[in-house]
């Protein structure tokens, strides 16, 4: 199919979709560059263990743990809340497409999109 063969609403749709991943992927790249500068700062200096690893600290391995830690100016928080917004862009993408379905009363693609979407959801918050 060529591009102008298409309908003017699915490509009004692919170009909506087309912004709002945009969108997600700058904004995240935005707050994850200010929370690097921020960190990069604060670390000005000391050395690194190499030897020894360690992890996140258990307030940044939860999505309330992260925004406590943002709205604190935590410079890992804030890096930390730039990666869920990465990781929420494709899970946006997919109840756009639903709600773009639901405006255009496709059934099909409805009951499609919501078990993908459903899918999405269910291993974010117990995918483990």
């Amino acid at each position: 199919m060529h591009e102008t063969d298409k309908h003017p609403g699915s490509i009004r749709t692919e170009i909506l979709i087309g912004k709002l991943l945009k969108m997600g992927v700058l904004i995240s790249s935005a707050i994850v560059l200010v929370g690097g500068i921020l960190f990069m700062m604060k670390a000005a200096g000391s050395q690194p263990h190499y030897g020894m690893f360690k992890g996140e600290p258990i307030a940044l391995r939860t999505v309330g743990g992260i925004f406590r830690e943002t709205f604190s100016f935590s410079s890992r928080g804030i890096m930390q809340l730039g990666i869920l917004l990465l990781l929420a862009t494709p899970i946006m993408r997919v109840l756009l497409s639903v709600l773009i379905f639901i405006k255009e009363k496709d059934k099909l693609y409805i009951v499609v999109t919501s078990i993908v979407l459903a899918v999405l959801i269910y291993s974010v918050f117990f995918g483990g």
